[in-house]
């Protein structure tokens, strides 16, 4: 008499039964192999003495069309090593309800699909999948090396709708994320450096990041010897915010009873904040219009290009020069937001002269940010940060020195 072939899918144990329990499951009975003693779950020894014996439905691997469920008689062994012990299941870990090679086909398909699509598939609940998930990232999301670590990148990323945001923390040299936090407040932000310890953080030579007072402050706190970098898009995006477009709303309110020149002006936000080598030739065309037509426009269209030049100086002396330079013009263009913003600049000036040293901006984090916000869009959001956080980890493991 042949063996069930179904068996050898189940080592120790042989088919007894099968039945069809609805139209999308079936479920087989499992018994213990006769020539195959159950093995004690601490010291891995065979044994023959059996304590007692309990009944466990377990989930398979879909069969076909069909949900496979399997009654596995699960022994209690008496080990004389180890007294009472559950017995060793190789393709059953644990108290699983699910067999080895079902958790490795749940990790399968999530890393490709969403976890809520996963659950739909198989028929598991959603926290189901998101536990084998989170126990996949756990087990393979890799520690930093910490004694490697000299420069940092952080930035902040927007968690929910409603001003909730996370911080991320990277390895500027591998590009490892080695934390996500959140908030970006300093109390937010302190188990970072906690983390790293006072003795990593006593390697920081520098940490590039926007013009957030809260990081600097901690940046300064816990890595004394660290050098702060503010980032150029940061600054020029801030200077667009806070003075183009201020400029442009003035000269646009100036120009009500011109209406055809003030809707061109109302009309060239996009034009102004754009840098000139993204423009196509006839919004070139236009834009030098504009310029041509509003001094003020231009002064500050100027000074934005010319802020820029500070972040490719070739060295901090040069750098330093290009900001007087660049102050002095500042202050003497007669336009309040200029001034305003020049006068509120000169507190992050050595932030700024530093990146001719130490060139590492946070570009690298804003293009993780649109994975990262792919990642959140596959889940249609998380219901829980510290998986999503092991999430972004996984995603950027880092890069081989």
């Amino acid at each position: 008499m042949h063996a069930n072939p179904l068996s050898l899918f189940w080592e120790g144990f042989t088919v007894e039964s099968s039945t069809q329990l609805d139209a999308q499951s079936l479920l087989i009975r499992l018994q213990p192999a006769q020539d195959s003693l159950p093995c004690c779950s601490g010291c891995h020894q065979p044994t023959s003495a059996i304590h007692d014996t309990t009944i466990r439905r377990v989930r398979e691997r879909d069969l076909l069309q069909y949900r496979l469920w399997l009654e596995v008689p699960v022994r209690r062994v008496r080990c004389a090593a180890c007294g009472p012990r559950v017995e060793h299941i190789r393709w059953l870990p644990g108290r699983q309800r699910l067999t080895a090679a079902m958790i490795h086909w749940v990790e399968s398909l999530v890393r490709l699909m969403p976890v809520q699509h996963v659950a739909q598939l198989l028929g598991l609940h959603w926290h189901t999948v998101k536990a084998i998930d989170q126990q996949r990232l756990q087990r393979d999301v890799a520690e930093p090396d910490k004694r490697r670590i000299r420069r940092l990148i952080m930035d902040e990323f927007a968690l929910f709708k409603g001003h909730r945001y996370a911080t991320v923390a990277i390895d500027a040299d591998t590009q490892q994320v080695l934390w996500v936090g959140e908030g970006r407040s300093r109390a937010a932000v302190r188990p970072f450096f906690e983390w790293l310890g006072p003795e990593t953080c006593g390697r920081i030579e520098a940490v590039a990041m926007d013009m957030n007072t809260a990081l600097d402050l901690e940046v300064q706190h816990h890595c004394p010897q660290a050098r702060v970098v503010y980032d150029l898009f940061h600054v020029v995006a801030k200077f667009g915010r806070e003075v183009i477009d201020r400029v442009r709303v003035d000269q646009a309110n100036q120009l009500r009873h011109d209406r055809p020149a003030r809707t061109v002006v109302k009309r060239s936000r996009w034009l102004l904040l754009r840098n000139r080598g993204n423009l196509k030739d006839d919004q070139v065309l236009k834009l030098e219009e504009l310029l041509q037509a509003n001094q003020p426009l231009m002064t500050v269209y100027l000074l934005k290009d010319q802020l820029k030049e500070l972040w490719y100086a070739p060295s901090e002396a040069e750098a330093r020069r290009r900001w007087r330079e660049w102050l002095h013009l500042a202050m003497s263009s007669g336009l309040a937001p200029v001034q305003q913003f020049a006068r509120r600049l000169t507190g992050y000036v050595e932030g700024i002269i530093s990146s001719a040293r130490y060139r590492i901006n946070t570009s690298v984090l804003e293009g993780m940010n649109n994975k990262i916000k792919v990642i959140k869009r596959m889940a249609y959001g998380y219901r829980d940060n510290d998986y999503f956080f092991l999430k972004i980890k996984a995603a950027f493991p880092g890069k081989v020195r």
